[in-house]
């Protein structure tokens, strides 16, 4: 099949011939079309080439300042085929790692755009419901095809696929597009297991695709810190992080997020796993404000605020509200205490996020140790030539004094 061909400027085709899946429109010569061809539209799959014409690959067309999203770094022809195998690679790879199906963890990410080669998609599991979330609209056209490959690769392990691309795509004009049942229908919300603790998930009204599932091992670390503490879990969504510390052992647990469907979310999460439980606390309220206004100290702290930051011009805002954020939670830890610390920001980078935190603690005169560098799990995968997919960062904290 021929493809409407992108001709990109002299000098311009040297990061697409080492893998970067991004085509700046900056960069584009001239666009070739059939005569009797219509004009190039969002979503339209595209072949890119070199000024001498050489095709570098396949992918998505958009308008804005990221033209092209690849596909393939060769001629290919994107077809029912092409997406199966797309998608094996990547549940090939998570069973791999055993990152799929076990007894005690049943939710997990299939597909992780860019680190698996598809940039503009996301699919989470949770039990035998996949859900799919466009984030282009070349992948909006192509989510029937997705849903069919979906069956065809994880067969009797899959009974509904659920498309919750509506807010991504409105946000970027395509108000055609509605969540909805793509193959098949299953009851939301629904109850899953990750390392054994109970999560209710509802991909329908919840954030996201309904978990944070990239937090999984960073959550099973947390318990490391828990035991015998006294633990706040702010920004809690879900309350992942308190369920963990209560299965730990935590003597108390006070969870904060300025959402009440959120606590309300919380409150069900604890309860599904711990009956009557007394040493849970949930707290409706602005984490800095609930940080400025409550006289408690705790011996270990989890920030894990949304983005600050969604373009580089918000950068130094967001820098800003990092350090506030964690200063004044410095303030608040016992001698020997724990910061678990993260941002979700893809434009501050790690090295700008240490160095925030560093500030965070010389303004607040704590002795602070690093005791890990996190990220985001294996079923997250960071393309080695897209390191801008490295999105999640996070520090372990040690309060010396």
């Amino acid at each position: 099949m021929n493809y409407p061909t992108i001709i990109l400027k002299p000098k311009r085709s040297e990061s697409l011939k080492r893998k970067h899946p991004w085509v700046f429109s900056g960069a584009i010569d001239k666009i070739l079309m059939d005569e009797d061809a219509e004009e190039l539209r969002e979503g339209d799959l595209v072949q890119v080439a070199d000024q001498n014409e050489k095709i570098l690959g396949v992918g998505h067309f958009a308008e804005g300042s990221i033209a092209v999203r690849m596909l393939s770094f060769k001629k290919d022809v994107v077809n029912s085929n092409f997406w199966e195998r797309k998608l094996t690679a990547a549940f090939q790879l998570r069973s791999t790692l055993q990152l799929t199906h076990s007894e005690s963890t049943t939710c997990y990410r299939l597909v992780h755009a860019e680190g698996d080669g598809l940039p503009g998609l996301v699919v989470d599991i949770y039990g035998s419901v996949a859900i799919v979330q466009a984030h282009s609209a070349g992948f909006a056209n192509a989510l029937p095809a997705i849903a069919k490959a979906l069956k065809a690769v994880m067969g009797d392990k899959l009974t509904a696929v659920y498309s919750k691309s509506e807010k991504a795509l409105h946000r970027q004009g395509e108000e055609s597009i509605e969540d909805d049942y793509l193959l098949g229908e299953a009851e939301s919300p629904q109850i899953v297991l990750e390392h054994n603790l109970q999560f209710e998930i509802d991909w329908i009204n919840g954030q996201k695709t309904g978990f944070f599932i990239d937090q999984r091992f960073n959550r099973e670390l947390l318990k490391t810190y828990s035991k015998g503490k006294k633990v706040l879990n702010t920004f809690c969504y879900s309350g992942g992080f308190s369920v963990y510390a209560l299965a730990a052992g935590a003597t108390e647990v006070h969870s904060v997020d300025s959402s009440q469907k959120a606590i309300e979310l919380t409150d069900r999460n604890v309860a599904i796993n711990f009956e009557d439980c007394t040493i849970h606390k949930s707290f409706a309220k602005d984490t800095l404000k609930y940080l400025n206004e409550t006289e408690e100290l705790y011996d270990t702290i989890i920030l894990d605020p949304p983005a600050y930051a969604k373009s580089k011009s918000a950068q130094h805002k967001a820098v800003q509200g990092y350090k506030r954020l964690n200063a004044k939670a410095f303030s608040m830890i016992k001698k020997g205490g724990i910061l678990f610390t993260f941002s979700c920001s893809q434009v501050v980078d790690r090295k700008l996020f240490e160095n925030t935190i560093m500030a965070a603690a010389i303004e607040a005169r704590r002795n602070v140790k690093v005791l890990h560098h996190l990220s985001q799990p294996a079923d997250h995968p960071v393309s080695i030539f897209h390191p801008e997919g490295e999105y999640l960062k996070g520090l372990v904290l040690y309060i010396e004094e």
